[in-house]
């Protein structure tokens, strides 16, 4: 069935509200926010903006005063800063307020850990730092219940997989020598990310956050759309592989967010992707006689490349409300 908000752009369009009819329907639907929704937003932004102001004028004191400070104040200033985020957390675990003291918390842990391997030399690789502060925050994630903490244990992950490929050149058994590497194991570990994140997410209702399932979703597309852009450029680095990986990644993103989770963002981004890798397919045949011609085809291709996606994404989202 349409939703309200579609039959109301729709009565609109046809002309059945009047003009200066549509605001009072807008509000009536409550498609516009309230005053009371405008208030909650702003509050929420602010205590945001407050948590982290917190957080990055802790790091930037304890680095102004480095010299001046003694070893013990600076690790006594970032303990106590955890456990007062940790108590707020506790006493407010199911407000907005808790979400932001146990975010707080997690930032003020890693600084504790960088502090600790500046003060100390311990002589440990950088991706260690990133490992720790992931696996020493995970308890807090697990009882947090909140998908930002999760998405900052996954951006930690991804450091520590491409610090860890930079020094040792593979992971594990995976030897992976060339400077693509990297990327694939990106890729592959937000793809799986994805995968479980879109499959707890109905166990889980605190998961069911659009934004954070389409940021693992740019996590997972971006490094392997640079895969096959990289591999039509040097066409003897693993064309084949990463465009077929691509075309298969492709295909199940259309499959399952327009005819199982429709999610117009994803769609959106399959286009993207597709686009720029014709573009470049394009461009390394046009423009290897260096001739103007080839930079006004281009132009002309992704002009009408995005049009089409437009039209295309229209019309599925008109086929969605009908």
């Amino acid at each position: 069935m349409p939703s309200s908000r579609s039959q109301i752009i729709n009565f609109i369009e046809q002309g059945v509200i009047p003009p200066d009819k549509v605001d009072d329907a807008l509000a009536a639907a409550r498609i516009t926010p309230n005053a009371r929704a405008w208030k909650t937003f702003i509050d929420h932004l602010m205590l945001w903006l407050g948590g982290l102001a917190l957080a990055t004028a802790a790091i930037f004191f304890i680095a102004y005063n480095w010299s001046d400070m003694g070893r013990m104040g600076k690790f006594g200033l970032v303990e106590v800063l955890i456990v007062l985020a940790v108590m707020a957390y506790w006493k407010f675990s199911d407000a907005a307020a808790g979400k932001v003291a146990l975010l707080t918390a997690t930032i003020f842990l890693g600084v504790l850990l960088a502090l600790f391997g500046q003060t100390y030399q311990t002589g440990a690789d950088p991706w260690q730092l990133f490992f720790n502060w992931a696996l020493l925050m995970m308890p807090w994630a697990i009882v947090g219940r909140f998908p930002a903490i999760w998405l900052v244990w996954i951006v930690l992950i991804n450091l520590s997989i491409i610090l860890y490929h930079q020094t040792f050149r593979g992971v594990f058994w995976l030897m992976l020598d060339d400077e693509n590497g990297m990327f694939w194991l990106t890729f592959a570990f937000n793809t799986l990310a994805l995968i479980a994140w879109e499959m707890l997410s109905k166990p889980w209702p605190w998961l069911a956050e659009r934004w954070a399932v389409r940021l693992l979703a740019v996590g997972s597309g971006v490094p392997l759309t640079w895969l096959v852009v990289y591999g039509i450029v040097d066409r003897e680095n693993g064309l084949v592989l990463a465009g077929s990986a691509w075309a298969l990644w492709t295909a199940i993103m259309v499959f399952v967010y327009k005819m199982k989770r429709p999610d117009l963002f994803m769609l959106a981004g399959c286009c993207l992707s597709g686009i720029v890798v014709v573009v470049t397919f394009l461009g390394r045949q046009l423009l290897e006689s260096a001739e103007a011609g080839g930079f006004l085809i281009l132009a002309l291709v992704v002009i009408g490349l995005g049009t089409g996606a437009a039209v295309w994404l229209r019309n599925v989202h008109r086929e969605w409300q009908s």
